[in-house]
């Protein structure tokens, strides 16, 4: 039984409702991140195109804040129904925003006769994500061969304070095939 010098994590006795209500408080005293979003986003050029006919990014509520060959940065807030049994994001939520970085900054978006696909990948869960935060994905290609390539994807999320935390590290291996 907890003591008052060992109180339980929040997240040990959250409900379904308890968290949906801690991801409501959260959200409301976000820390503003280091960079104001708009600012990146004026810099960032043309949506990329893989974009438009992506329905699960736009589920997410994912947001492509910055492109170009061999990066990309996505935000999305982690909601309530993308939390797990213990009140904490979901591992998939977490890869779905990491693979979607790796996907933006392994395809050039004026290829017209091929695409870059995921040949495997390796996450590493770092910290749990928390609800009502905003999770930033940020990708950088690492090496590219012919057809292969390797990019990071590093996930974090700021707590109170404005300090990032890195919820999860993302390796994908990537290969280049014929658009069909």
């Amino acid at each position: 039984m907890p003591s008052e010098a060992n109180p339980p994590h929040p997240r040990e006795a959250a409900s379904p409702e308890a968290a949906s209500e801690a991801a409501s408080e959260t959200a409301s005293s976000e820390a503003a991140p280091s960079q104001p979003a708009e600012e990146i986003r004026a810099e960032c050029p043309q949506p990329h195109p893989m974009m438009e006919k992506d329905a699960a990014s736009a589920w997410l509520g994912l947001e492509v804040v910055d492109h170009g060959p061999g990066r990309a940065t996505c935000t999305m807030v982690l909601r309530p129904e993308m939390l797990n049994g213990f009140g904490i994001g979901h591992g998939g939520m977490v890869f779905a925003l990491a693979d979607t970085a790796f996907a933006l900054a392994c395809n050039d978006p004026d290829a017209t006769d091929t695409i870059t696909v995921a040949a495997g990948v390796d996450i590493n869960y770092i910290a749990p994500a928390l609800p009502g935060l905003t999770l930033t994905a940020v990708a950088a290609e690492r090496a590219r061969a012919g057809r292969s390539g390797i990019c990071d994807i590093t996930v974090t999320q700021e707590r109170e304070g404005g300090e990032p935390v890195t919820v999860a590290e993302f390796r994908g291996r990537s290969r280049t095939i014929p658009r069909r």
